[in-house]
């Protein structure tokens, strides 16, 4: 009996390893788009549909309610002052996707909450949801402050774009733009 529940336990096991194997073949592995400009390094790197999917249902929300978001070619954002010559202060809504000849803003947090909340999404995951994305507003101190969220660029799959994030230095403004940057 021992050796049944041993066989069929290595069966599974194996099945669900070589599933696995599937989903993340080669060709789908995200790359890291990275850009240091003005001594502030951003850089972006897209999250599966499968990590998603995983992340936000782990958070109490159904698959169905959190599709509308995973479907918007959805990115860690990570925003770092390594030597800027001070404080760094930045409005994410400053900031544009350009795919194509489209100028578009970044959508903001509110207004996914706005949509999820009438999806009927329990409160504690609309507040795992806020806190996962990249702040709307914040600061950062020179010398390597950082922060690191979520960002949708509101397209779909195979899209291609350019991203402009701007910031400002005791109201004297800078940016960085990152080109080609690629959704599968």
């Amino acid at each position: 009996m021992k050796v049944i529940k041993l066989f069929t336990f290595i069966i599974v096991g194996f099945y669900f390893y070589n599933s696995l194997a599937s989903v993340h073949s080669p060709e789908l592995k995200p790359e890291i788009w990275k850009q240091t400009e003005h001594g502030v390094t951003f850089s972006l790197q897209q999250l599966s549909l499968e990590n998603l999917d995983a992340f936000y249902y782990g958070r109490g929300f159904s698959l169905e309610q959190i599709q509308p978001y995973v479907q918007t070619c959805v990115y860690t954002a990570i925003l770092r002052n390594d030597n800027a010559p001070g404080r760094i202060h930045f409005l994410r809504s400053n900031w544009d996707i350009v795919s194509g000849d489209q100028v578009n803003p970044i959508r903001k947090n509110s207004s996914w909450l706005q949509q999820l909340k009438q999806k009927n999404v329990k409160p504690s995951a609309l507040i795992a949801f806020r806190l996962a994305q990249i702040p709307e507003e914040q600061e950062y101190e020179s010398g390597g402050d950082w922060n690191r969220g979520m960002l949708s660029v509101g397209l779909t799959p195979k899209a291609e774009f350019d991203i402009t994030i701007r910031w400002d230095i005791e109201s004297k403004p800078y940016s960085l733009t990152m080109h080609g940057v690629k959704c599968i």
